[in-house]
C-alpha cells in the first residue's frame, strides 16, 4: 500500500524532510493540499504557516536545491545596496538583495521555490539574480533595519499612512501674493508623501538641518543630528527638479527661478499645540539646486537658562546682565553652536509685560510673542542698521540685533547701549576676547568698546553621553595631563567613553553647550582702550577666574556629561 506522502506525490524536499524526521508524511498530504487550495507552492506553505522550524528547513533546502545558506543575523546593514530595493517587491515577494558583485544581485529568500520574486526583481534591476538561502524568523527581523534606511523607492512607495496627508503646511506668506504654480506641480501625491516623510523623520531624531543635495549621478538627502551630518535617503536624480519644486512650492519660492539663491519659510502644524518652523535656503549647483532646511522649534527658547549646560557662576553673570537696564551683551560662536536659543532663552526671561522688546534678525528664526520681530531686507533698504534706527524712535527697553556685521550697525547698537536701552546681539568669532578686537577691528572706537560691553559669552555644543550605555575609558596617566587635567584630580576622575545602543546615537544623545562667559572687567577696559589684543584680554580672563572654552569643556568631561574625545572635536587649545 502506498504511503499517504507518495499518494499525493510529495516533492523531493518533502520526502527529504520525511526522512529526517522533520515532518509526517500526514503532515506532509495535508501540506500539499492546503498549498493547492492556496495556489501557492508547498514550500511556500511549509515558510508560511511555520510548520517547520526555519533553521532546520534552511538546513535541508540548502542540501535539496544545492542553494547556500547565509546567516543573516550577522549582515552588515551598510553593505545592502539599497539603489536596488523597492519595498513593494521586497514585503510581496519576502525577498531581501542583500549585496551585488559585478551585474549579479544576490537575494535573501526563505522560500527556495520563489522564482517569481526573483524574476521580477530581475526585471526592475536588470541584474542577474541568485538567490541565497536564509531562516524565515531572522530574514523577518532584517526587513524593518534595511527598510527603514532605504532608498527613496522604499520611501515613495511605502508613504501610505494617512497622518502624511494630513499634515497642515503653510509658508510664511499665506497671502496669495507668491509664484503661480500648476496643479500638477503641486498634486504630485508621492513626491507630497516623500517631503513630508523626510521633514517628520527629521524633526523626530531631533535633527537641526536637512540637506537635500543633488549631484551628477546621485541624489542623497542628509540631516544633521547632535552637530553630525548623516545620510538618510538617495531619491533617484530625476527626481531632483520634482522634490526641489515641492519645497519652493511649500516655502513660497518662485519655482521657476533656478539661478539665484532664495530664501524662505515653512510652517509645519503638527498638532493644536506644536508647529514646527523651517527656514529654507536654495542655491544653484552644477546639477540642480541644494536645498537646505534648518528646523527651528520655539519651545527651544522656554527650555529654559538651566536646560543650557551653564555652570551655576556662569549662569548668574548671565542672569546679572541681563538684568541691568542698559549695555550689550554679545554671544559669539560658529554657526550652529547655539547662539540664537542663548539669546532667546535671555529675551524670554525679559518678556515680561512692563517691557518694550524689539529684535531685527535676518531672518527671524523663533516665533515669541510679546517680541516685536523684524525681518531684515536689504533690497528694500530694510538693513540692520535701519532697523536699529527705527527701534530707537519706538520707546525701546530692550535691543535683540541677529547679527553685528559692519561699522554702522556696530556704532548703533553701541550708542543704544550708551543711552539706556539693553541690547544682545552676535558675533562671528571664536572666543569672547576675541570679539573685542574683532569690534575694534571694523573700525569701533576703544572706549565705545569699553563703556558699552558688558558680557561676552563664546559658546559650543558638544554631543551629549548617552546615559544608557557611556562606559569608563581607560586612558593613560599622561594623557590626561596633556589633556589639561590636574595631578591632584586623577585619582577620583573618571572619564567616560561612547560606545553605542538602541537608545541613542553612536553613544550620544542630544547636546550641551559649553561656554565661556567673561564679563568686561576694568582691568579689561583699560588693556582694550589701551589698543591691547586677544592674547592679553585671554590672560586677564584667565587671572580674574573666567575658564576658556577649553578648561569649561573639561568640566563636562569630569561631570561625565560628555565625552574627551567630543571636546576635543569642539574646541580648541
Amino acid at each position: 500500500m502506498a504511503s499517504p506522502a507518495s499518494k499525493v506525490n510529495v516533492s523531493g524536499l518533502a520526502n527529504r524532510l520525511i526522512n529526517e524526521g522533520l515532518i509526517s508524511e500526514g503532515e506532509a498530504a495535508s501540506a500539499h493540499e492546503k498549498a493547492n487550495e492556496e495556489h501557492i507552492s508547498f514550500t511556500t506553505y511549509l515558510v508560511k504557516h511555520s510548520l517547520i522550524n526555519p533553521s532546520d528547513f534552511a538546513r535541508v533546502a540548502s542540501v535539496e536545491f544545492g542553494i547556500p545558506v547565509f546567516d543573516i543575523s550577522a549582515l552588515d546593514l551598510e553593505v545592502i545596496p539599497r539603489q536596488y530595493i523597492k519595498e513593494k517587491l521586497v514585503r510581496q515577494h519576502n525577498a531581501l538583495p542583500i549585496f551585488k558583485r559585478g551585474n549579479r544581485l544576490y537575494v535573501a529568500v526563505a522560500d527556495p521555490m520563489n522564482t517569481v520574486g526573483l524574476d521580477e526583481i530581475k526585471f526592475n534591476t536588470g541584474l542577474h539574480t541568485e538567490p541565497v538561502l536564509v531562516e524565515e524568523d531572522k530574514l523577518k527581523k532584517i526587513f524593518d533595519a534595511a527598510l527603514d534606511d532605504g532608498e527613496s523607492d522604499v520611501n515613495m512607495d511605502g508613504l501610505m499612512d494617512e497622518d502624511l496627508d494630513n499634515i497642515d503646511i503653510s509658508s510664511e506668506d499665506d497671502e496669495g501674493n507668491g509664484p503661480d504654480v500648476s496643479a500638477a506641480e503641486i498634486d504630485d501625491t508621492p513626491i507630497v508623501r516623500f517631503v513630508n516623510k523626510v521633514l517628520l523623520d527629521a524633526i523626530n531624531k531631533k535633527a537641526s538641518d536637512i540637506h537635500i543635495e543633488p549631484y551628477e549621478k546621485t541624489y542623497r538627502v542628509r540631516i544633521r543630528l547632535d552637530g553630525i551630518l548623516q545620510e538618510i535617503a538617495n531619491p533617484p536624480v530625476n527626481l531632483s527638479p520634482r522634490i526641489a519644486a515641492r519645497i519652493k512650492v511649500m516655502s513660497r519660492l518662485d519655482i521657476t527661478e533656478r539661478r539665484i539663491p532664495q530664501d524662505g519659510r515653512i510652517k509645519m502644524q503638527l498638532s493644536k499645540k506644536r508647529a514646527i518652523d523651517f527656514r529654507v535656503s536654495t542655491c544653484p549647483t552644477l546639477f540642480g539646486e541644494k536645498i537646505v532646511l534648518r528646523i527651528l522649534d520655539p519651545s527651544s527658547a522656554k527650555m529654559g537658562i538651566d536646560a543650557l549646560g551653564y555652570e551655576d557662576d556662569q549662569k548668574q553673570l548671565y542672569l546679572k546682565a541681563l538684568a541691568k537696564p542698559d549695555g550689550m551683551i554679545l554671544v559669539t560662536g560658529p554657526t550652529g553652536s547655539g547662539k540664537t536659543v542663548s539669546l532667546y532663552t535671555g529675551l524670554n526671561i525679559l518678556n515680561t509685560v512692563d517691557r518694550n522688546i524689539s529684535t531685527a534678525e535676518d531672518p527671524a528664526e523663533i516665533n515669541m510673542p510679546g517680541v516685536n520681530q523684524v525681518n531684515v531686507n536689504p533690497k528694500v533698504g530694510l538693513t540692520f542698521s535701519a532697523a536699529l534706527r527705527a527701534f530707537l524712535r519706538q520707546d525701546p527697553d530692550v535691543i535683540m540685533v541677529g547679527e553685528i556685521r559692519d561699522i554702522e550697525t556696530a556704532e548703533i547698537a553701541i550708542k543704544a547701549a550708551q543711552t539706556g536701552h539693553l541690547v544682545l546681539s552676535t558675533l562671528h568669532t571664536n572666543d569672547a576676547p576675541q570679539t573685542l578686537t574683532r569690534l575694534a577691528n571694523m573700525g569701533v572706537p576703544a572706549y565705545n568698546i569699553a563703556s558699552s560691553v558688558m558680557l561676552i559669552i563664546a559658546q559650543r555644543l558638544a554631543r551629549r553621553l548617552c546615559e544608557h550605555c557611556k562606559m569608563v575609558d581607560d586612558i593613560p596617566k599622561e594623557t590626561l595631563l596633556e589633556e589639561g587635567f590636574k595631578e591632584n584630580e586623577l585619582a577620583a576622575l573618571k572619564v567616560f567613553k561612547a560606545v553605542g545602543c538602541d537608545q541613542c546615537n553612536n553613544g550620544y544623545r542630544g547636546r550641551v553647550g559649553i561656554y565661556q562667559v567673561m564679563p568686561i572687567s576694568e582691568d579689561m577696559g583699560l588693556i582694550i582702550m589701551e589698543g591691547g589684543n586677544s592674547m592679553q584680554l585671554a590672560d586677564q580672563s584667565l587671572k580674574e577666574g573666567i575658564p576658556d572654552l577649553r578648561l569649561s569643556g573639561l568640566e563636562k568631561v569630569r561631570a561625565g556629561l560628555t565625552s574627551l574625545e567630543e571636546v576635543n572635536r569642539v574646541t580648541k587649545d
